[in-house]
């Protein structure tokens, strides 16, 4: 066998191997979801090599007649999904998204606010990420960490303060609805623009269960196509403006501000997604938001510190636990062991925590195990292995064949059209 035949059987066999370990496990990773057999189809096509630059109609390359239909019954679907007048599909990640609208609505040098990574906001809203990239000048809004969310009368008072040219909303660690309405009221008295990025619960939103953002004051709301909302991985762009000129400015700034080719197959995937979220999408963030209030007080009355238990743990898909003191590493210990025990996490950094790679806290997810149809029932299973593995320090072995065992009576993806 030749070398370079050896390689490619390595990497299939990787891609295999991978999807045995989270097939066969508990995927808890807040980022991440499964897509559809018919969102498969559409990404595993031959759009994948094409090019289809600029809009629906206006294309520099011939042959995107067909994508073109594509992309205008994906936006038209955006727009119904969303309660919104304008949709980009474009983004191939939302990050980039974010990049998209940082470079439409700021410039190098502008004043910004957003939420500090170490208090949950994104790498992107950061000067490690596009924040930095673009040059601006970021302040972070004063926290309530017993609210895990900006403190508001403080915020409020540092964004008439500050007068920043984009008051930033939205988070990675995402428990609970943002204060938007309060904050957005201060951000447009000095001039600011609103931005808030809904990466992380953007399905929730779409499906009725979190928050508003575009009618509580967000002049334009980002997204990841792949998390809670649950399609390929990509983005969107999504504004309430009804301003064509701010539109303009928001679809340049897609194309050709920061994509070229957009990765066609996977908008096809977002499109079909769409339809599918249009008629399952409401049902599925329900049972998501309610999964994860189950794992929360679950998790609690297994003997775990699980955070913000006054407000009642969380209202989004999102659970966080804390496993030590701070900066203890005990997050990244509690990380090894569950996996070990076929259960996939992340470890996370919880306020007070200020080193990334030795935080004390876990940020776990439930939309992946919700679309293959657990329920609560599950989510106290999955709360048991967790003491069993963390708390008992049984076995991991012994724990993954119940991790197995469960797993395997959960293995379609559902809110979805059947093959």
């Amino acid at each position: 066998m030749s070398a370079s035949r050896e390689t490619v059987e390595r990497v299939l066999g990787a891609v295999e191997s991978s999807g045995r370990h989270y097939g066969n496990g508990f995927p808890m990773i807040a980022s991440e979801n499964v897509i559809s057999p018919m969102v498969r189809q559409a990404c595993d096509s031959d759009l994948h090599g094409r090019y289809a630059e600029g809009l629906p109609g206006k294309r520099y390359y011939q042959g995107c007649d067909d994508f073109d239909t594509i992309e205008s019954i994906g936006i038209d679907l955006a727009k119904k999904v969303f309660n919104a007048p304008f949709v980009n599909i474009q983004p191939t990640s939302g990050t980039v998204s974010n990049i998209a609208a940082l470079k439409a609505l700021v410039k190098p040098g502008d004043r910004i606010t957003a939420v500090s990574t170490a208090d949950g906001g994104h790498i992107s809203h950061a000067q490690m990420g596009a924040v930095g990239l673009r040059g601006l000048d970021l302040n972070t809004y004063p926290w309530d960490a017993d609210r895990m969310e900006p403190d508001i009368d403080a915020a409020a008072a540092m964004i008439r303060e500050v007068k920043p040219k984009m008051a930033l909303f939205g988070a990675s660690v995402f428990l609970f609805p943002t204060p938007l309405q309060e904050l957005a009221d201060a951000a447009h008295e000095v001039g600011a623009t609103v931005m808030y990025d809904g990466a992380h619960v953007l399905g929730l939103i779409a499906g009725g269960v979190f928050q508003d953002p575009l009618r509580e004051g967000a002049d334009v709301m980002t997204g990841s196509s792949h998390k809670t909302f649950p399609g390929p991985q990509g983005g969107f762009l999504i504004s309430s403006s009804e301003d064509e000129k701010f539109q303009k400015k928001l679809n340049n700034a897609v194309f050709p501000g920061t994509n070229s080719s957009y990765h066609l197959h996977h908008v096809a995937g977002k499109v079909v997604a769409l339809a599918e979220f249009e008629a399952f999408g409401t049902k599925y963030a329900k049972d998501i938001v309610a999964n994860a209030k189950v794992l929360a007080s679950s998790l609690a009355s297994e003997g775990f510190d699980v955070l913000a238990e006054d407000r009642g743990y969380t209202a989004s898909h999102q659970v966080l636990t804390r496993h030590g003191g701070v900066d203890s590493g005990a997050g990244r210990t509690a990380a090894a062991v569950l996996e070990e025990a076929g259960i996939i996490t992340n470890m996370n950094m919880l306020p007070g925590d200020t080193k990334a790679m030795s935080p004390s806290g876990l940020r776990l997810g439930v939309q992946e195990l919700t679309r293959h149809g657990m329920g609560a029932d599950e989510m106290e299973h999955v709360a048991e292995c967790f003491r069993r593995a963390l708390i008992d320090g049984e076995d991991p072995n012994k724990v993954k064949k119940t991790v197995n065992s469960i797993r395997s009576n959960f293995q379609e993806v559902k809110y979805c059209y059947s093959e």
